[in-house]
């Protein structure tokens, strides 16, 4: 009788875990552990997440810390998720899942759990217990040191195992990856990664103040339709001040699309609550650069800010690398949206291997109408292109005091370009110099600045038409204001040039369009000029 009940218990978990796409190779082996099932549905997880907020925060990471200094950068490198144990590598669906290891730079594990049907309805959840033989690693990696059930650092979904293998090889290819605090990023219609999103933002650059960084703390995914191009993973967020719950429903097409749906619940006061934030990498580029800095022309993920305002306005935001961190407010009330984008696509403006000009643009759209608010820009003074020094978000106008809650939903966009552009000609460039004339002495107080410009509005213009420049800026005096057309042949491509004379220190906000007739030609160009009066060094 005991070996029949043996046989009985390992036919349950077998099928089980074949209902769950796990290979029939890991279930041979019998590594997969799985603990019990545990009744679940999204509503309970926002009720979880909202009775924790009320309750002190206790961080539950009980890895020991010295092992997990032991796993280096290198170290990491060389643990790789064997692949043969991959959640939905035989369906349902067509994406499999895999997973990242803990280790220096990812400390907080983070449990794992697959459903047993929707998630929006009651449902039953088992976690993915951890063990190290998941993943293929040096006999010597220290990660064997780890006690079992340590947990994962984070998940990826590889590209479909339906598509053809030469092409795309799931095993190697991923399209969404989620790992550390609540990062997540995802490839574009370029396939290449480049700037992160977050779950929340906890008081990023606020003088004499610590940010914040909450974790996700549990994921839970929901097996997909076979022919279902979507996936939905369901997590929970904890960090010292706030709680969350969060449903993402995330569409593999051209590019990726997520759906986001999130609760949050704040624990204590918060100076600056930053939702549907993004994160960028910006050092130089073609408007402000350091002689001799680097020998790439452009370093950059993203080289711009996009707002399409309440109002209608559509503005651009070109990208600092500032001499001290500097945070920018917007007004967005009735936001239509608002994204971190990567323009300039050209290969040679970059002169690197790792595709800069591949780099997904992200565009946040509110799914509702957030309220009252400012889309916010945090630009940190950094002087290598491995820190992500950018930050975009919104932020709601009330304050944020310990026992709010707030609910959004929002859409976010990983693909070349803004999913909605506007149908007035675009910003292309900004560019600066000495100002003053040629052959004369230059002033040190005096910039040019050549804004390009290019759209169809602009090939629309009559013969011998020049339009309008409508500049405004916060302090000082402008100077040789002209537009011309691009000397490159190219209908539509225009600029206006301008020099602007400034004494002091102390950044400018300047504004520019090009108009005709009284009509706007253009989208509207924003820019902070932080003076010098020698040449950037970055």
């Amino acid at each position: 009788m005991p070996n029949r009940r043996r046989f009985l218990t390992s036919a349950t978990a077998a099928a089980a875990l074949a209902a769950l796409g796990i290979p029939p190779q890991a279930m041979a082996a019998g590594r997969i552990r799985m603990g019990a099932p545990a009744a679940f549905s999204f509503d309970a997880l926002v009720a979880r997440a909202r009775d924790m907020a009320k309750t002190p925060y206790n961080p539950r990471n009980k890895v020991p810390r010295d092992i997990l200094g032991q796993i280096d950068y290198e170290a990491h490198g060389k643990i790789k998720f064997n692949t043969a144990y991959a959640p939905f590598a035989n369906g349902p669906g067509q994406f499999p899942l895999t997973f990242f290891h803990l280790g220096k730079f990812f400390l907080v594990p983070v449990r794992m759990h697959i459903l047993d049907g929707p998630g929006n309805a009651p449902t039953r959840a088992r976690e993915i217990l951890y063990d190290d033989r998941y993943f293929d690693m040096p006999a010597d990696s220290p990660a064997h040191k780890l006690p079992a059930g340590s947990g994962f650092a984070g998940f990826r979904f590889q590209e479909s195992r339906l598509a053809d293998q030469q092409k795309k090889d799931w095993r190697r290819n991923d399209w969404i990856a989620f790992l550390g605090a609540s990062y997540f990023r995802a490839i574009g219609d370029q396939y290449q990664y480049g700037l992160s999103a977050r779950g929340i933002a906890i008081d990023a650059a606020i003088a004499d103040k610590k940010e914040e960084f909450p974790d996700f703390t549990h994921f839970f995914f929901e097996p997909s339709a076979p022919d279902s191009d979507t996936v939905v993973a369901y997590a929970l967020l904890e960090g010292p001040s706030v709680t969350g719950a969060y449903r993402f429903t995330m569409r593999r097409a051209e590019g990726v699309t997520m759906e986001i749906d999130k609760s949050l619940f704040l624990r204590r006061d918060v100076e600056r609550l930053g939702l549907a934030p993004a994160t960028s990498m910006y050092w130089f580029s073609e408007a402000v650069k350091g002689a001799g800095v680097d020998w790439r022309p452009e370093v950059h993920d993203s080289d711009g800010l996009a707002i399409w305002s309440g109002n209608g306005e559509h503005v651009w935001r070109p990208l600092n690398n500032p001499p001290h961190t500097m945070a920018s407010a917007f007004a967005g009330s009735s936001l239509h949206g608002f994204g971190l984008l990567q323009r300039d696509r050209d290969f040679d403006h970059y002169q690197d291997g790792v595709m800069y000009q591949r780099r997904p643009s992200l565009w946040v759209e509110p799914l509702e109408d957030w309220g009252e608010g400012t889309v916010q820009l945090i630009e940190i003074k950094t002087d290598d292109e491995i820190h992500d020094n950018i930050v975009a978000m919104w932020v709601p106008k009330a304050k944020a005091v310990a026992g709010s809650s707030y609910r959004l939903r929002y859409r976010l966009y990983w693909q070349k370009d803004e999913p909605f552009p506007t149908p007035l000609a675009r910003c292309v460039a900004t560019r600066l110099g000495n100002g003053g004339q040629p052959g004369q002495p230059r002033p040190p107080n005096v910039r040019k600045f050549m804004v390009e410009f290019k759209g169809a509005p602009l090939e629309k213009l009559p013969f011998g038409a020049r339009p309008e420049a409508v500049l405004s800026a916060s302090r000082g005096n402008f100077s040789y204001i002209f537009t011309e057309p691009v000397p490159d042949g190219v209908a539509g491509h225009w600029r206006a040039q301008f020099d602007l004379a400034v004494d002091g220190d102390e950044p400018v906000d300047m504004r520019l369009f090009l108009r005709d007739k009284g009509e706007a030609l253009t989208e509207t160009w924003l820019f902070q000029y932080h003076p010098f009066k020698t040449s950037p060094v970055y």
